[in-house]
């Protein structure tokens, strides 16, 4: 049986103190077993994601728009005004030009996805990652081991966004691409509560691996994982072109996701407040662009 969704407790940075979120998901979501909810095993499978994805792009789902602004209190000033075509359409909303700004001092990294946020300044062998009591290594995430070995003993951002959010992602620096693969299958929801009962989440959802070289901040390995309904990474800028701080990489389309950043050690430092507040269990709320690192001064 499906336990009742339980609020999750974030670090709001911008009111500057604890708040309890509600995911906009299904119970199964806050299975206390997932694994145990036939509907969760055929919700995380490609072929529901597609035809979920077709229902959710049906015109019709346009009124299931303003209901969901209402309750979840989006300022839709903020995103372009235009009429969507579907609740689809509407879930890839962009920003108007200004809305969100990157650093200007080249040592700060911007925070590539408006998102929850978790930071471990060092990822090494013995390192329990996402969840206590659980190792997932660099090389399962990346790919493999030689794909992982800059990034052994460096920091880690981990990022989710909520179905709520904005799911466009840009490039946290200027830089190119060296190396990228497609890896996974299936399309598990990355709530904290499921990644607990589940922790292969990460190596088994469908992902997006690239490795990137930045101007200011050295090699990055830069992983985006499909989640639950969103089983579709849309490349926005070209692989095979540099890119520049700020720019728009991808867009995930409908549902929630995840981010991975893993640095060179030595590189760089994750803000102090999500250093702070991971041990707690507790995600940081950063808008995009909001400071999520800053590059060592001997990097």
């Amino acid at each position: 049986m499906a336990a009742d969704p339980k609020p999750l407790k974030l670090w709001d940075r911008d009111k500057g103190k604890a708040v309890e979120e509600f995911m906009p998901d299904h119970q199964t979501t806050y299975e206390t077993r997932p694994l145990r909810a036939p509907g969760q095993w055929l919700r995380a499978t490609p072929l529901f994601d597609k035809l979920y994805a077709l229902y959710q792009d049906a015109p019709w789902t346009r009124r299931s728009i303003e209901p969901f602004v209402r309750e979840y209190h989006i300022d839709m000033s903020e995103f372009e005004e235009r009429r969507y075509r579907s609740y689809a359409d509407w879930f890839v909303r962009e920003f108007k030009p200004g809305k969100r700004r990157f650093p200007e001092d080249p040592g700060t990294m911007g925070a590539p996805a408006e998102a929850r946020y978790f930071g471990w300044e060092r990822f090494g062998p013995e390192q329990r990652f996402p969840v206590k009591g659980q190792s997932l290594a660099a090389a399962d995430i990346l790919g493999n081991a030689e794909r992982a070995k800059p990034f052994l003993g460096g920091p880690v951002l981990l990022m989710r966004l909520s179905p709520v959010d904005y799911h466009h992602v840009h490039y946290p620096d200027d830089g190119r691409t060296l190396d990228h693969e497609r890896l996974g299958r299936s399309i598990w929801t990355v709530s904290w509560t499921a990644v607990q009962n589940k922790p292969d989440i990460y190596i088994r959802n469908e992902r997006q691996v690239n490795i990137l070289q930045t101007e200011h901040f050295g090699r990055l390995g830069f992983v985006e994982f499909g989640a639950l309904t969103v089983g579709r990474i849309v490349q926005r800028h070209p692989l095979d072109r540099p890119f520049r701080r700020g720019e728009q990489k991808s867009v995930f389309k409908f549902g929630g996701s995840a981010v991975a950043i893993f640095g060179e050690p030595g590189a760089w430092r994750p803000a102090g407040d999500i250093l702070e507040h991971t041990p707690q269990g507790m995600e940081t709320i950063v808008r995009l662009g909001e400071p999520v690192a800053a590059r060592r001064k001997s990097a």
